[in-house]
């Protein structure tokens, strides 16, 4: 077993080498290098050991996606397995239905899809496909993200493509410190559903929405898509490589970071802020009595003035 100082210096290692911002890689590396000199870390037993490294690296670095990590599920410490957490992830994904937790119809024919996870594109396009079908014929759209923990930039892009009338929207970017290339993210040109570009979207949001749950909130807002329900998010806008130190233990180290097409920016460390703010547990109930007033509205000519 390593000891605490091994942990650290790989974590380190890991940190320094992909952090997506590399001035803020280098004051973190001093800054916990001197609490491990100091000894800090000297007494801590491995979930301790996460939890303490993690609020240091956070109070340096407030990146949310920068963090020590405890697993009780062994994993694998071969470099060569590092695509080990894709599959780890898709197999989640397999067994929560691609991150839909349930689709329903509300009263005054309003859609409900409440979307636990954000899948990969490709492996999440059927489910993602069949959820809108079911909503295809609604009037208004509640898209309930307030459980919603994050997953996959492609996903996300391909649940926004849904609200919008062709694949000429350009949504956000993402670079890579790695490679210091940007990757364009589009609506895409072909779904398995039908599109949903001109009837009211409302997205509800919290404090456990995440990541790539945010990404859809927040690019749906910023294109005018949609209205916010519910509390402000966690703020996590960098996507995150995952590597294992030990066999408990993983460093997840933002390597890119996401650029609204909009707004130029991205809602890390701030949170992605609702237009309409309401406790979590009410978004739901406020969102539904909000399509039922634009709808009733829309459909009562004589409320703009006319007998």
């Amino acid at each position: 077993m390593p000891s605490n100082g091994q942990i650290i210096e790989t974590a380190l290692g890991r940190i320094t080498a992909g952090y997506v911002f590399p001035e803020k890689a280098t004051a973190v590396d001093a800054a916990i290098r001197r609490r491990l000199a100091a000894g800090d870390y000297d007494h801590l037993d491995g979930r301790a050991l996460c939890e303490t490294v993690t609020a240091h690296l956070q109070d340096v670095c407030p990146d949310k996606h920068l963090r020590l990590l405890w697993t009780d599920r062994p994993q694998s410490t071969d470099p060569a397995d590092e695509d080990e957490g894709r599959a780890a992830f898709l197999d989640l994904l397999r067994a929560e239905n691609q991150g839909i937790r349930r689709v329903e119809q509300l009263d005054g024919n309003i859609g409900l899809i409440d979307v636990r996870r954000i899948p990969y594109a490709d492996t999440g396009a059927h489910a993602i496909g069949a959820a809108m079908h079911l909503v295809a014929h609604s009037a208004a759209l509640v898209l309930d993200l307030r459980e919603c923990r994050g997953g996959a930039p492609e996903g996300a892009a391909m649940w926004c493509s849904y609200f919008f009338r062709d694949d000429q929207v350009h949504l956000n970017d993402i670079y890579e410190r790695s490679t210091g290339a940007t990757r364009q993210f589009w609506t895409a040109a072909h779904l398995p559903a039908p599109r949903y570009p001109d009837r009211p979207v409302y997205v509800l949001t919290g404090p456990v929405t995440f990541s790539g749950g945010e990404d859809v909130a927040y690019t749906l807002q910023a294109h005018g898509r949609a209205v916010l329900v519910g509390e402000r998010t966690r703020g996590g806008a960098h996507p995150t490589a995952r590597h294992a130190v030990t066999e408990h233990i993983l460093v997840t180290v933002p390597t890119a970071r996401t650029v609204s097409a909009v707004t130029g920016t991205n809602w890390e460390g701030v949170g992605v802020v609702p237009d309409v703010s309401v406790p979590a547990v009410r978004a739901l109930d406020t969102a539904v009595e909000a399509a039922l007033a634009h709808l009733g509205a829309r459909r009562q000519p004589g409320r703009s003035g006319r007998s």
